[in-house]
């Protein structure tokens, strides 16, 4: 039995040899390498985060403030384009009838229609088919093409008159035709507004409007 067998403990638990066994158990370096190794990836992929985070909460955030700022710069096209510009009264026809009983009405108003620049036409008694028969303040007869050209700055200056049109009607000409209900024309500053009016609104300029 070797001295370095402890008393008692012959047989299988004998201890040959002449030194001591190793008490601590061996070096882990693979592991520790594996744990150093591991720190540093979970250390690198925490500091991406954190710069993801920061852009998306002050790069991004500028980014898209830019955008918005781009897009409310951008110039918008006019909501909604200019109306065809009327004819001037110089360049429409009326004749003035009277479909009442009222003696010297239709030269009085074809007067008044004249002054203020329209060309008269035909003055006189209206046609069979309107004499006498016209209870409100009058008729406005045109042809087909004139409905949203002479024929609504004529009924600018009798605003309370009925529009009709006549399509077999070859003329350019306006008929005003005078009924029971009538007492005199619009004022013509009035009528002069309402014309105005006939052109809608003015179309933006060029490029647009800017909303910066």
């Amino acid at each position: 039995m070797s001295m370095l067998t402890p008393p008692g403990m012959g047989g299988a638990y004998r201890i040959t040899g002449d030194k001591y066994p190793r008490m601590r158990p061996p070096r882990r370096r693979g592991r520790l390498a594996f744990l150093a190794v591991a720190c540093v990836s979970v250390l690198g992929l925490l500091g991406w985060g954190v710069t993801q985070l920061v852009d998306a909460f002050d790069g991004g955030g500028n980014a898209a403030s830019a955008a918005g700022a781009k897009a409310a710069c951008t110039p918008r096209a006019s909501a909604s384009p200019r109306a065809a510009v009327p004819p001037a009264p110089a360049r429409i026809t009326v004749n003035v009838l009277n479909a009442t009983t009222r003696t010297g009405l239709a030269k009085k108003t074809a007067d008044e229609l004249k002054k203020r620049g329209f060309r008269i036409g035909e003055v006189g008694n209206a046609p069979k088919e309107y004499d006498k028969k016209v209870k409100g303040a009058g008729v406005l007869v045109g042809p087909g093409s004139a409905a949203k050209t002479s024929l609504p700055v004529v009924a600018a200056q009798l605003p309370a008159a009925e529009h009709r049109t006549d399509a077999a009607r070859r003329d350019a000409a306006v008929d005003l035709i005078i009924g029971d209900a009538f007492r005199q024309l619009a004022p013509e500053a009035e009528a002069d507004r309402a014309v105005a009016a006939l052109a809608g609104p003015r179309q933006a300029p060029a490029g647009g409007k800017r909303t910066c």
